[in-house]
């Protein structure tokens, strides 16, 4: 299972977070049937929102919603503190014509918006902030988010590398935050070594590097320490078919009768986790008999 590590310089002032991702990256692609693109793009979201849900509270979510002009349209995310999380793209069989392309990801999303909510328990609607996508690169996208909603600066460094066939062999990231009061030579520092190191995930991983080797590079002369926490995170989808038979509800007694007279038995696969969930003839039945009760209260 892929850790998330979680990591703080010895003064408090920077908190960092880093992953291997690799296996669940990989188990979301086949879950999918994700092509490269989509995986690149899925895959950098799903880093990229665990590692901000790390630094959330016990029971607290964040969903990101990457809305773009381009061919994949919109790329959802969202995880939690206890390491679930799931997403999903309208369009995972996208195939760009030139995959030699350097812009292919940002291409393929294109730019309009990012929309981040934080979900609290007990509380009714979630915290919501949304920005322009500026780069049409996911982590710097993340980063242009907190510093614009939370004033925070930020490095969100994501990295995923396919093999010649197209499957994940790494995926992982870390994140770089600076908080409030900090001194302003540790941030040059921190700058310099971005500059001097240029660190790639994906190179790391692939060079058989860890998540504390990828903060390494950005804290290379600031002292700090790995915190104690125990989360692994883990590809979860809440879906049940209670839900899935809400869902037809809303199509209402006439296409339910319809499905009866035709005597269909639909199967309805989860869009998060691929799922199937087949309705008998007979549950069919049901569903339109609760549905056409309500319809006379």
């Amino acid at each position: 299972m892929s850790k998330i590590h979680r990591f703080c310089s010895n003064d408090f002032t920077v908190r960092m977070a880093a992953i291997d991702a690799t296996d669940l990256v990989a188990e979301v692609q086949l879950l999918q049937k994700m092509m490269p693109v989509a995986t690149m793009g899925v895959g950098k979201a799903m880093v990229g929102a665990l590692l901000l849900a790390s630094q959330l509270k016990e029971k607290q979510k964040i969903g990101l919603l990457f809305r773009g002009n381009g061919s994949l349209k919109s790329i959802y995310v969202e995880a939690d503190y206890e390491g679930h999380v799931r997403a999903y793209t309208p369009n995972p069989d996208y195939e760009p014509p030139d995959y030699k392309k350097p812009s292919l990801l940002k291409d393929a999303l294109g730019y309009e918006t990012l929309t981040v909510a934080r979900h609290t328990p007990f509380q009714k609607q979630p915290f919501q902030g949304t920005v322009e996508l500026v780069t049409g690169e996911i982590g710097d996208d993340i980063a242009h988010y907190l510093h614009q909603s939370h004033q925070i600066r930020s490095v969100v460094s994501l990295g995923i590398y396919l093999d010649e066939y197209g499957k994940v062999k790494k995926a992982g990231g870390t994140i770089i935050e600076i908080m409030p009061g900090v001194d302003e030579k540790v941030v040059g520092l921190i700058q310099k070594n971005a500059d001097d190191f240029q660190p790639s995930v994906s190179k790391i991983l692939m060079a058989g590097g860890g998540p504390s080797d990828l903060v390494l590079p950005y804290m290379t002369g600031i002292d700090f320490t790995e915190l104690d926490h125990d989360v692994h995170a883990k590809y979860y989808c809440p879906c049940t078919e209670d839900r899935v038979s809400a869902a037809l509800e809303v199509l209402g007694v006439a296409d339910l009768q319809d499905m009866i007279d035709k005597k269909e038995e639909p199967e309805i696969t989860c869009q998060m986790c691929g799922k199937p969930y087949v309705f008998s003839a007979d549950k069919i039945l049901e569903i339109h008999e609760r549905v056409y009760k309500n319809s006379l209260n």
